[in-house]
C-alpha cells in the first residue's frame, strides 16, 4: 500500500514539475478527468493571500468536449497540451469542482512530495496547489489549498488551506463575529500576540441597475480601503484608513465630455486603417482640382491680397511653422510663390487628411493638459512627436486621449482636487511612454479617504474582508472573511439564484456571501 503511495506522489510531483518547468503551456490533463492550471494566484478572488505575480497550480475537474450533435463526447487528454482546448466548448461552461475526497487526495500527495523524508525535493519548491471543491462536506468547502514553508532554500513544512462558503445570507447575525473568528484563529494556532487588519473594497464607477435592468460599463472605478484596530464586522472604514483607487476607463462613454473628442478620433482610426492595408472606400470627386488650387482658393476665401500681403512680410511661417503635414508645407511654399504638384488621387488625400487630424487633435490635447496645469510641454514631447511615422503617431494620440478619459472621468465623476489630477497624469504619462495601448490597464491612485467619504460612507461594500494572523515571515498563518455582494467563486451559484433576493420584504438591505479561510501550519521533523 505505502509503495502505490509513493508511487502516486511521485507520479504527481513530476506532472506539476513539468507544467511548472513549460514556458510554452498554461495547463495539462492528470488522470483523465483532472485539468491542472497554471495561473495568477491573484485571480481567486476568494483568497486573502498575497501571491504577487507568482503562479499557482488549480485542479479542476475536465471539463467535457461536445461534439458536433451537441452531445458530450470523451476530453481528449495528453500531458501538457495547450489552454486553448476550451475554445471549442461552449462558453457557458464553468469550471467544473472535484470532490472533496479527490481534493484530499490530490493535497495529500502535494504535501509528501515536499517533504524531503518521503521524497526527494529539488530546488525549486513547487508552486501553491489550489483544488476546486464541490462542497460535498458539512463545512461547504469550496476550495482547498497548499503551499510550501520555506527556510533557507529548503522546503520545512506546508500551511495546508480550506475556504468554507455561506450564503446566500439575508440576516447580517447569521455571520461570523470578529470574536469568533479570533477563536477560531486560536484555536488553530495558540498565539501569543494577534494582528487584526481590515479591508474592503467600493464600486464608485461601474455598471448601474435601472429598473431591475443592469446597464453594463467597460469603464470601473473601485476604491480598496485597508486599515487596522477592526471592532466588528462589516464596519465602515475610518478615514484614518489607506484608501488607492483602481481607475480602468474605456474610451467612447456617451456620458463624459470626451465623446465629440473620440467620435473624431474614430475617423482618425478610420484614415489611419485606410492607410496602412491600401483599402479605402473614397468617392471620386466630379471636378478633379489639384491641391495647388484647392489651397489657393482656400487662401483667397480666407483674406483679402492686401491683407495676405501684409501678413507674409511680417510673420510668414507662425499660421504652420511647427507643422510637418503635407498641406502646411504647401501653404508655406505658397508664400514663395514655389507650389509642388501634388495629385489627390490614391491614398494621398487619406495621408493630408490623416495629418491635418492628427495636428489638430494634438493641439486640442496640448492646449486641455497645459491650460488645466496638469503637466509640462516637456512631458508631452513623447506624444507630439511627428519624427515617427503616422501610424505611431495616431497611436501616441490614441494613448494621449486615453490619459484625457480617465483625467476628465475622475474630474467629473469623482472631483479630484488638482493634486490627485495631476499625480494621475504623470502617473498615465509615464505608463504609456513605455506600454502599449491597453483600455483593461487599471491605473492606481493613493487618495485621502474624506476625499470621497459622500461616496462610500452610506453605500455597501462590494467586497468586506478581516484578516487575523501570527507569525512572522514563511510561518505567518491567518484567518481570514471575506463578505462580498456575490459569490467570491465561480463554481459555486450563478447570479440568477440571488439577484433579486433581499433581506426581508420592507427592507433594501441587499444579501451577501461570506467566505472563511482557514490556515493550518504542518513543520516537517
Amino acid at each position: 500500500m505505502a509503495t502505490k503511495v509513493l508511487s502516486c506522489v511521485k507520479e504527481f510531483f513530476n506532472t506539476l514539475r513539468a507544467l511548472q518547468e513549460d514556458k510554452n503551456n498554461d495547463s495539462c490533463t492528470y488522470e483523465d478527468e483532472i485539468r491542472i492550471w497554471k495561473k495568477d494566484g491573484n485571480r481567486i478572488a476568494a483568497l486573502s493571500l498575497d501571491y504577487g505575480d507568482q503562479e499557482v497550480f488549480i485542479c479542476e475537474k475536465t471539463v467535457p468536449k461536445l461534439n458536433d450533435s451537441g452531445e458530450e463526447s470523451s476530453f481528449e487528454t495528453s500531458n501538457c497540451t495547450d489552454g486553448d482546448v476550451l475554445t471549442a466548448l461552449q462558453p457557458e461552461l464553468a469550471p467544473q469542482p472535484l470532490t472533496i475526497r479527490k481534493a484530499r487526495q490530490l493535497l495529500s500527495w502535494y504535501t509528501l512530495s515536499q517533504n524531503a523524508n518521503v521524497h526527494s525535493v529539488d530546488d525549486p519548491a513547487l508552486r501553491p496547489l489550489w483544488v476546486r471543491c464541490d462542497m460535498s462536506d458539512p463545512a461547504r468547502t469550496i476550495w482547498f489549498g497548499a503551499e510550501g514553508v520555506c527556510v533557507a532554500n529548503k522546503v520545512c513544512g506546508v500551511k495546508l488551506y480550506s475556504v468554507t462558503f455561506t450564503g446566500p445570507v439575508v440576516n447580517k447575525s447569521a455571520l461570523i463575529t470578529l470574536d469568533e473568528l479570533k477563536r477560531e484563529h486560536k484555536k488553530r494556532h495558540h498565539p501569543s500576540t494577534m494582528a487584526i487588519k481590515g479591508n474592503a473594497k467600493f464600486v464608485l464607477l461601474g455598471s448601474t441597475v435601472v429598473e431591475n435592468t443592469t446597464i453594463e460599463s467597460q469603464s470601473s472605478v473601485t476604491v480598496d480601503f485597508t486599515w487596522s484596530h477592526v471592532e466588528s464586522v462589516l464596519e465602515t472604514p475610518p478615514l484614518s484608513s489607506t484608501a488607492t483607487l483602481n481607475i480602468k476607463v474605456a474610451s467612447g462613454d456617451t456620458r463624459t465630455p470626451m465623446f465629440a473628442m473620440f467620435r473624431e478620433l474614430q475617423f482618425l482610426q478610420i484614415l489611419a486603417d485606410g492607410l496602412r492595408t491600401g483599402k479605402m472606400e473614397w468617392l471620386d470627386p466630379l471636378e478633379s482640382k489639384s491641391a495647388v488650387d484647392l489651397t489657393k482658393e482656400y487662401l483667397e476665401e480666407l483674406q483679402s491680397p492686401i491683407k495676405l500681403q501684409q501678413e507674409q512680410a511680417s510673420k510668414p511661417a507662425e499660421i504652420h511653422r511647427d507643422n510637418s503635414s503635407s498641406l502646411s508645407k504647401l501653404i508655406l511654399q505658397s508664400y514663395h510663390q514655389k507650389i509642388e504638384r501634388v495629385s489627390l488621387t490614391g491614398l494621398t488625400p487619406v495621408q493630408m487628411l490623416l495629418e491635418m487630424g492628427l495636428d489638430k487633435m494634438r493641439k486640442d490635447y496640448f492646449n486641455y493638459l497645459i491650460e488645466e496645469e496638469l503637466t509640462t510641454a516637456n512631458n508631452l514631447c513623447y506624444y507630439l512627436s511627428t519624427e515617427v511615422d503616422l501610424q505611431e503617431q495616431f497611436v501616441r494620440l490614441k494613448k494621449l486621449h486615453h490619459l484625457l478619459e480617465i483625467v476628465v472621468t475622475c474630474t467629473t465623476f469623482l472631483g479630484l482636487p488638482k493634486d490627485r489630477l495631476l499625480l494621475l497624469t504623470k502617473l498615465c504619462l509615464q505608463h504609456y511612454k513605455i506600454s502599449p495601448y491597453n483600455e483593461k490597464h487599471e491605473f492606481k491612485l493613493k487618495i485621502k479617504p474624506e476625499l470621497i467619504t459622500h461616496f462610500y460612507q452610506k453605500e455597501h461594500p462590494a467586497v468586506w474582508g478581516v484578516d487575523v494572523s501570527s507569525g512572522q515571515g514563511p510561518h505567518k498563518v491567518t484567518t481570514s472573511l471575506k463578505v462580498s455582494d456575490r459569490p467570491l467563486v465561480d463554481h459555486v451559484i450563478s447570479e440568477g439564484d440571488y439577484s433579486n433576493e433581499t433581506a426581508n420584504d420592507d427592507s433594501t438591505e441587499p444579501v451577501c456571501f461570506s467566505t472563511l479561510v482557514c490556515c493550518s501550519l504542518v513543520n516537517f521533523a
